[in-house]
């Protein structure tokens, strides 16, 4: 006995469709500029940007991949290809001798700052100046439903971005796994 498909209408297919050609175009398209303008990959970007925005501008290893949605190993090879670079260094986490933490140097904080004015016109290019004030509400609901199927947790950084000073508050104890507020560590 197999199980009905439940085939996709024709108005979902045109919008399942239209979803999977910006997936695919969109990071095609800032990976596009920001290797022309700044010799980054996008993910490379995140790393940078997740780090920038910490204390200390440091993070646990383990932390800074669950904030990019990386695997350890993927992140290890690219937290090696900016520390040839000059723009993180590695050391043994003060709390924990067995972590490793990534720490953002002078020269990569400065790279996210020159590179960010023209990252953030591209992405405006493409998404926000295509789409009206109510697009971009819809736009923003509709990520939070699809964000919320596809990470429940909310563990990458995009999920809990902060907007205002209690959002900040939660963002930054998920991108240290510790408790707001507190230094027990999230669960």
């Amino acid at each position: 006995m197999s199980d009905e498909v439940p085939w996709l209408t024709r108005e979902q297919l045109r919008a399942w469709m239209k979803l999977v050609a910006v997936m695919e175009l969109l990071p095609a398209a800032l990976d596009q500029q920001l290797q022309r303008d700044a010799d980054l990959t996008h993910f490379d970007y995140m790393v940078i940007a997740m780090l920038s925005e910490t204390e200390g501008r440091t993070l646990r290893m383990s932390a800074l991949a669950s904030a990019t949605n990386a695997s350890l190993p993927r992140l290890s090879h690219v937290v090696s290809r900016l520390e040839k670079r000059g723009l993180v260094s590695r050391c043994p986490s003060a709390d924990d001798r067995r972590a490793t933490d990534v720490r953002l140097t002078d020269a990569g904080y400065a790279l996210i700052v020159d590179a960010a004015p023209d990252h953030v016109r591209t992405a405006r290019a493409f998404v926000i100046d295509a789409l009206s004030d109510e697009q971009v509400e819809a736009l923003d609901g509709i990520t939070r439903s699809l964000l919320e199927r596809l990470d429940p947790e909310g563990r990458f950084a995009a999920v809990t971005y902060p907007r205002d000073d209690d959002d900040t508050a939660i963002c930054e104890a998920r991108l240290t796994g510790r408790s707001p507020g507190r230094d027990a560590p999230l669960q």
